[in-house]
């Protein structure tokens, strides 16, 4: 990672159960400079902890869109 980590809520829209989690954080840790991702189907959120030097938050939000779900970032 070349920059400081920050961190970004996304509310997201579209999950059904845990496993629609799973593929989101699937999807957006594929992403180069994200370091994690955690999402919570049950809340409609996903949190992640990324290098905003290598990948934009608008990045994130059309990687979740690409896998099959509405997002925006939200406060945390």
């Amino acid at each position: 990672m070349r920059g400081e980590a920050a961190t970004l809520v996304f509310e997201v829209g579209g999950m059904h159960c845990a496993s629609c989690g799973l593929l989101i954080d699937d999807a957006v840790e594929k992403l180069a400079g994200v370091v994690t991702s955690s999402t919570d189907a049950r809340r409609g959120r996903t949190l992640v902890r990324f290098d905003p030097s290598a990948v934009a938050p608008e990045t994130i939000v059309a990687t979740i869109e690409e896998a099959g779900y509405q997002a925006r970032q939200v406060e945390a």
